[in-house]
Order: structure tokens, then sequence, then C-alpha cells
């Protein structure tokens, strides 16, 4: 199968949906499709390596009111040309914006199959434009059922985001696809020697209770809710530590913050790590947390139980779904409950049973299943697309004959 995915945002910029879109392409690759990305220029891309992995950068400009993120603003002619000579078999949108709207019309001109994957619940990002008072939550039910209702098919990488959607009124087929991890990455573990390395860095020693959060640094994720909790944590756990990994808008809020409450010798703040050593920073960690309540699916919470450390998060339709156990983590409302929450895991320290409880659950979220669901989801659309055509033609021979 010859497959065309079309983003708004892949790497080098880092995010949940760049990562979920490398975790699909290496997934189809290893299955032997052939997979090319169409996706925005950026100034840090590697055009080299890019040519080499079938990559394809149109000119964008920064979005207005998330400058870290892309958006093309020509290109159209180029992409139908590329597609052409492709000769695709499939769309896979992964964006709402300029590329997917692209990808829309190159499936219509090449009358292929055009799925697409809806990653953001953009109610939980209305105060980027105009701090809400410009766009409604209406507003994005109307747009997002307009964009979506030519679609083969939509993959809803958790329920709560086949709820929005249904509650939009979307018609078009949705199946529910967790996106996968990449066990492998997650599960090689680093050596003691690495781990006192990386903990030596950040001024911790072996024994230093270590609190991660590792997201984009936006006001949506919370992460004051993180900070505010700390007081409390010390009181009980004087030697706990919060590290902060990510970078984004909210960062000198939040160092203004920790300033504020005088915890810079308990909290610190890395910046944005590689996506390739990411994976380093969950085995030195003892819990992960987090405050936000607008994820639609996680990957961070998986990342982290694929790394064995259990999560303290904030309360979700997803994490119902995902904690069915202490070895697992626990989800809170209160922020009382988050406090006892790490200092139960603090003190808790690795059990052989919670070991074995966790890889049970990362089973069912492995890459390997979320590419086998995927294809098996791409075959359907391609016989409902062939059907779709099918019907069409029979419509149009019909009222030629009538004629």
């Amino acid at each position: 199968m010859r497959i065309g995915i079309f983003t708004d945002t892949y790497f080098p910029q880092v995010s949940g949906v760049a990562t979920s879109i490398k975790t699909l392409r290496d997934e189809l690759t290893k299955q032997g499709h052939h997979v090319y990305i169409f996706t925005t220029t950026d100034p840090h891309a590697d055009k080299v390596a890019d040519r080499y992995h079938g990559i394809f950068r149109f000119p964008s400009v920064p979005f207005v009111s998330f400058p870290e993120r892309r958006i093309a603003f020509s290109g159209w002619v180029k992409v139908l040309m590329i597609a052409r000579r492709l000769h695709l078999d499939l769309i896979h949108n992964q964006t709402e914006f300029s590329l997917g709207i692209m990808g829309k019309m190159v499936a219509r001109e090449l009358r292929i199959p055009c799925l697409h994957t809806y990653h953001t619940m953009y109610e939980d990002y209305l105060h980027y434009v105009a701090n809400g008072r410009l766009i409604k939550p209406r507003d994005v039910a109307t747009a997002s059922r307009a964009y979506l209702k030519h679609m083969t098919g939509i993959v809803a990488p958790s329920d709560r985001v086949l709820e929005t959607l249904e509650s939009y009124q979307v018609k078009v087929p949705i199946r529910v696809i967790p996106t996968g991890i990449n066990l492998s990455v997650f599960q090689h573990p680093d050596t003691p020697e690495q781990i006192t390395a990386l903990r030596q860095r950040y001024g911790f020693t072996n024994e230093t209770p270590v609190m991660l959060s590792l997201s984009r640094l936006a006001f949506e994720k919370n992460i004051t809710g993180l900070i505010d909790s700390m007081p409390d944590i010390l009181d009980q756990n004087p030697q706990a530590q919060l590290l902060i990994v990510g970078d984004g808008p909210a960062r000198m809020s939040l160092e203004r913050q920790v300033k504020a409450m005088h915890l810079t010798n308990n909290i610190q703040f890395t910046g944005q790590v590689d996506n390739d050593d990411v994976h380093h920073y969950y085995q030195m960690a003892d819990v992960f947390v987090s405050a936000s309540d607008s994820e639609s699916q996680g990957l961070t919470y998986d990342e982290a139980l694929a790394s064995d450390i259990p999560i303290v998060v904030m309360q979700s339709e997803y994490t119902d779904e995902l904690i069915d156990d202490r070895a697992i983590g626990i989800s809170y409302q209160k922020k009382a409950d988050l406090v006892q929450g790490v200092l139960y895991y603090l003190a808790r320290g690795k059990n052989t049973n919670d070991i074995q409880k966790r890889q049970a659950k990362l089973d069912s979220i492995s890459a390997e299943v979320f590419g086998q669901r995927i294809v098996e989801f791409y075959d359907e659309c391609i016989m409902r697309n062939h059907n779709q055509q099918l019907e069409r033609k029979q419509r149009f021979l019909m009222r030629k004959r009538h004629d």
C-alpha cells in the first residue's frame, strides 16, 4: 500500500501528534507499506534526511496564536503533482488546517480514500485566539463537522474523542484506535551508570525522590497545579524534587511562579529535550505526574508505564480506562489526592507484582497493535471507497439512460 500522511506538524517539531505520526509511519513501514509525509517547512529540518525518508515540505509560516507550530500557505500544484507521481492508494490526514485541506483535495482528484485522525480537542485551546472571545465551542463543532463531512473514515484516539465527534453530529464512520508506543524504546533499560549520570546533571543522588512532568509547557497542561502541590509534598518529604521537561509559551509564567513560591531548590526546568532522549528521563524518575485535563489520549502516561514508573494524573475518561490497579497509578481530582498519590509512590518503591501488572496493561497499547488496527481500518475504507465509486458510476449511467 502507498500511503500519504498529510500533517502541519512533524519532527523536528516536538508534540504528541508528531510522535503519533512517527510511530504510525515506522509501523506501516515495518509491515512493508510505502509511507510518504507531506508537511510544512521547518528551519531546523534536515533536508538530506527528509529526501531519504520520503518527507515533502511545503512553504509555511508560524501559526499566529501558536508560533512554535506552522501552517502552509502554498504548494497545492506541487502536492498534487507529487501525489500523482507516487500513485498513492490512500491519504491519512493528521490536521484540519492547511495540509489537511490539501489532503482532502488530492484524495478527491485521485478518487482515493481520505482518512483523518482527530488529535486535538480544540475546545481546550480556544484561549489562544483572542483569549477565547472570538471562537466559541459551537463554532468548533460547526467547523469540525464541515471539515470531516466527506472523509472516508475517522480515527479517534480515545473514547473521549469519539463522544465529542458524536456530539458534533459527525456522521462519517469512526473507529477508536489509541496511538501505540514503541515499547522497545522505553523498555530497553539504561545502565545504573547512565541513570546516575543523568540524575547528577540535575544535582540528584540515586536516593533523591524525583517526580517527572513531561509535556509541552502550555497553559492548558495546568503545570501550575503541580507547582501548587509542592509545598504540601515537601512538608512530608522534604527531599522531593520535581523535574519539568519540555518548553512552551507557559514557561516564563511557570518559572515566575516557582520563584514566587521559593521552590527553586526543589523544582527545575530542563527545557526542550530531544525526542530520542526522552526515555532516559522516564527511567531516572520515581513517579510521573500530570495535572492536565486536556489530554485526548495521554501518550506520556503510556510511555511512563512502558518505562516502569507509576503515574499520578488528573482524572479523565482516558484514565478511567487506563488505571485499574494501583500498580498502574492513581488519578485524582483534588490537590490533596495528588499529594497523597505522589507520597504513596515515593515511599513504595518498585516491586515485582507491579512490574507484571504494568506489562499486562502495555500489551494492548503497543505500536504493533496500533499499526495492525490502522491497516485493518485502511482496508475497510478502501473497500468503502471502491463501493462508493461504483455507486456513483451506476447513478451516472442510470441518469444517462434516462436522458
